[in-house]
């Protein structure tokens, strides 16, 4: 394989020294770009553009010929998974995604078909190999998954929710239906993120993007206990590197404690928390990833240099000088000005040289 030239975000998720700070952001291939929106034009729709393997190489790559990132992450959707079991996913403008069949019963989980990975999503293996070889070792290549709680919520819901009524009414009316299809769900992403390992991704992101909806116990009960099997059952080692796993909860960082526990590399932070007093509180156990706020962005070029540079101050008070990765906290919006995000890029490359130097 390609040597890799720059490796300072998987270092940094090791937690191993570091010349500056790595930085990349979550949705950094999307609607903000105009050679993005062109892309997509060209492709039809979202889910054609996931399908092509070209143009998702070409959107991966994108932000990359524009910004200086430490790492790329496969240009596909967290909701392949639900896709590729029969459930018919689709895409009504304006309103997000849906499905054309909702999980609510025994039966409708029984029904659910096991997933074979490297057949019944081809195209986002052929994405994944496409984009490694394009990149030419400059980054390394991020794949990622939605977790089980988080896919089946949509499966549920039959897309976005703001009150999750169903899984909800699942979750404490029958909890054994729903542990059964996060199992189910569990194994499923197991073997898709496996099988983005063995195409070629060199670290793995699980984004439980609703895993703050819940309430403390059955956060970790529906949750964070299906994150750590799959954390378990993931290869962690591929051309004589570790694969770095990266556990993001939206609205998690109240589970910091628990979450050390699950056998992850880093955790993601969201915007919410104290950025200081989390890295104070794994005590180098765990890199952290984050945690700007999205909204940052839509700031002056001297507001966003200030908010970054607070944000690195918190990273390394406690006088760490590794085991952090700079990104948002959620994914970067359609509405930022292209210009806006290499602010945040060079300042956290420049500024971090304060501390890292």
């Amino acid at each position: 394989m390609t040597e890799l030239k720059n490796d300072r975000f998987l270092r940094a998720l090791l937690r191993e020294p570091i010349d500056t700070t790595p930085i990349w952001m979550m949705r950094q291939a999307g609607r903000y770009l105009p050679e993005y929106r062109e892309t997509r034009a060209k492709a039809g729709d979202f889910l054609s553009l996931c399908k092509n393997t070209e143009l998702a190489c070409e959107v991966t790559l994108q932000p990359l010929r524009r910004y200086d990132l430490d790492a790329a992450i496969l240009f596909s959707d967290i909701l392949t998974i639900p896709d590729a079991l029969g459930l018919g996913l689709y895409f009504e403008p304006g309103e997000g995604p849906k499905f054309s069949r909702v999980i609510r019963t025994e039966q409708d989980i029984k029904n659910l078909p096991k997933l074979d990975a490297k057949r019944d999503l081809d195209y986002v293996m052929n994405a994944v190999s496409t984009i490694r070889s394009a990149l030419s070792g400059d980054v390394p290549l991020i794949g990622f998954s939605g977790s089980p709680w988080t896919l089946a919520t949509y499966m549920i819901e039959g897309g976005s929710s703001k009150d999750y009524r169903y899984t909800k009414e699942m979750l404490y009316k029958t909890p054994e239906l729903l542990h059964a299809l996060l199992d189910h769900l569990a194994d499923s992403v197991i073997d898709y993120l496996n099988a983005q390992i063995d195409a070629g991704a060199q670290a793995i992101q699980i984004f439980d993007s609703w895993g703050g909806a819940l309430a403390h116990r059955e956060y970790i009960d529906f949750s964070l206990n299906y994150m750590t099997k799959i954390v378990s059952g993931l290869k962690r080692e591929k051309d004589g590197r570790r694969i770095p796993i990266i556990l993001f909860t939206k609205g998690g960082g109240q589970w910091l404690d628990v979450m050390l526990e699950s056998g992850a590399d880093a955790l993601g932070l969201d915007w919410t928390t104290k950025l200081d007093q989390a890295r104070a509180q794994v005590a180098g156990r765990i890199a952290l990833q984050g945690n700007l706020d999205p909204a940052t962005l839509y700031g002056s070029s001297q507001s966003i240099e200030k908010a970054v540079k607070a944000m690195l101050d918190d990273a390394y008070r406690g006088g760490e000088k590794t085991g952090y990765v700079a990104n948002l906290g959620h994914g970067i919006t359609q509405w930022v000005n292209p210009d806006m995000p290499k602010i945040f890029v060079d300042t956290v490359h420049e500024y971090s040289a304060k501390y890292l130097g």
